[in-house]
């Protein structure tokens, strides 16, 4: 079917160019394919045209329709338009206006609904079966599949030579499905190697129970691959063809958002950028070189105003920053001996200082380095033998996304205070609602919030809740609907805010 697949009306050959920079760091031949090429800055338009294009003449008199929040929803109008079918495409209401003014533009109706893609894809089953309209899948359908295989059979005819490893994202697992059965068919001493966020590990979970399994939850940041369950079709395939997946951190996948700015000067989306996060986490782990190793961009479809959080994260990612909680003696001259004894061997990339007792001071500092895992051990080793107490924080995730931004609350005589991170949908009014909700029953005692353009925003609450009302609070908050997380016991809140 990969070899028939009708998919050239809309796409192009992508490139395949070599990453000098990144193959010079990594001591390997890293190849690029660059699917953040084509006209809509993503494959997704393979396998949706390959669909479309193959249904029949009474199939496409009563139209199709599908539900995405962002790529598939441009793969399939943009197919709609050429075909000259009516598309309905049903987006989450958290969907950016940029993702649903580019499909609009493709002559697609649009239509808000839900809070994620899961409750999009729930309304546009039901008007597909209301109007008898032809739902259109973003993975699990043998014919999409058979659509982002073209990429696998293009790669084969670019690269002249052994290709030792292919690195493909996954989500719901139509890329790598496709991918991998035409490279495994062709060349089948080619690794196949699936990445995946570790907050979304749909295949790696999947493989490793031997059956598909649904995610309690996913992590949001890499949204074009925030999926709970791998596909039926796509993990059938999957298990005879993937060699293994690699899971990567948050600040990894950014880490490789400016890997692949380097080398192209595009700013992948963070789905586009895991397979080079994959890569690079593969040749530390195996510690291989002068291999030929190809990863797949598959998208460039950022928000502008996302590239904060990115640039923010990428110098933890790339091994280059640590973050640490130190705490010094509160006494004159201890907070200049404190800045030499760091400023005599790395650069401070951010501090934040408060008073703690008479006793001791708290300091939250960020840390330069050349080489985080070689230099971070040794600094820790320093800091501790000249009797600085030290944590770190570089994996803290409540440390990164909140407490840097807001070292200096205490209050001590505080009583019953429960800390909690949130993530919840970002919409007009959403944050109003959230607030309104946890002030109703009990005291709000902390509160931050960041939203960095996603579909998501974050939050941290404090609130005081009696130890006999603990179970009841509890139960609210499953009730609210919103996932979280009981930051009660994280160390950083302990260090800077309790």
């Amino acid at each position: 079917m990969i070899s028939n697949a009708s998919v050239y009306d809309v796409a192009e050959v992508s490139a395949l160019s070599l990453a000098k920079s990144l193959s010079n760091r990594l001591n390997n031949n890293i190849w690029l394919k660059r699917e953040d090429q084509q006209s809509i800055f993503s494959f997704k338009l393979r396998g949706a045209y390959n669909k479309i294009s193959h249904l029949d003449n009474a199939q496409k008199a009563a139209g199709i329709i599908a539900a995405s929040a962002g790529n598939h929803a441009q793969g399939v109008a943009l197919a709609a338009q050429r075909l000259n079918i009516d598309a309905k495409i049903i987006m989450p209401v958290t969907t950016p206006a940029i993702k649903v003014d580019s499909v609009k533009s493709m002559g697609a109706e649009v239509i808000l609904s839900g809070d994620n893609y899961d409750e999009a894809c729930s309304h546009a089953y039901e008007v597909a079966e209301q109007t008898c309209r032809v739902f259109i899948h973003p993975y699990d359908d043998i014919e999409v599949i058979a659509g982002q295989g073209t990429i696998g059979k293009e790669l084969l005819e670019q690269f002249q030579g052994d290709i030792d490893a292919v690195f493909i994202p996954v989500g719901g697992g139509g890329l790598i499905a496709g991918v991998s059965a035409w490279i495994k068919q062709h060349s089948p001493n080619t690794k196949i190697i699936g990445v995946e966020p570790e907050d979304a590990s749909t295949l790696y979970s999947a493989m490793q129970a031997g059956e598909r399994v649904v995610l309690p939850q996913v992590g949001i940041f890499a949204d074009g691959v925030a999926v709970k369950q791998i596909g039926e079709n796509t993990f059938n395939i999957a298990k005879q063809h993937v060699d293994e997946v690699v899971l990567v951190s948050i600040d990894e996948i950014c880490a490789a958002i400016k890997d692949i700015f380097d080398d192209t000067r595009v700013v992948s989306e963070a789905a586009g950028a895991l397979a080079v996060a994959g890569v690079k986490k593969y040749t530390q782990r195996e510690n291989c070189k002068n291999l030929n190793l190809i990863a797949i961009n598959s998208g460039a479809n950022i928000n502008f105003d996302r590239l904060r959080h990115v640039t923010e994260r990428t110098e933890l990612g790339e091994g280059r920053e640590g973050l640490f909680a130190v705490t010094i003696p509160e006494r004159k001259g201890s907070f200049l001996k404190f800045c030499q004894l760091i400023g005599e061997h790395h650069s401070i990339s951010e501090f934040n200082y408060r008073h703690a007792s008479d006793d001791e001071a708290h300091i939250f500092v960020g840390v330069k380095f050349h080489d985080a895992i070689d230099e971070k051990p040794k600094m820790i080793s320093m800091l501790s033998n000249k009797g600085y107490p030290v944590s770190d924080l570089s994996d803290n995730e409540v440390a990164k996304l909140h407490v840097r931004h807001m070292v200096g609350g205490r209050s001590p005589e505080l009583q019953d205070e429960l800390i909690y991170r949130f993530e919840f949908p970002e919409k007009p009014g959403a944050l109003l609602k959230f607030l309104s909700l946890m002030g109703a029953q009990w005291n709000i005692t902390l509160f931050h919030y960041r939203n960095h353009g996603a579909a998501f925003g974050r939050v941290l609450v404090g609130a005081q809740v009696p130890a006999l009302e603990v179970d009841e609070f509890k139960q609210f908050l499953l009730d609210l609907g919103y996932s979280f997380y009981d930051e009660t016991n994280n160390p950083i809140y302990r260090l800077f805010l309790k």
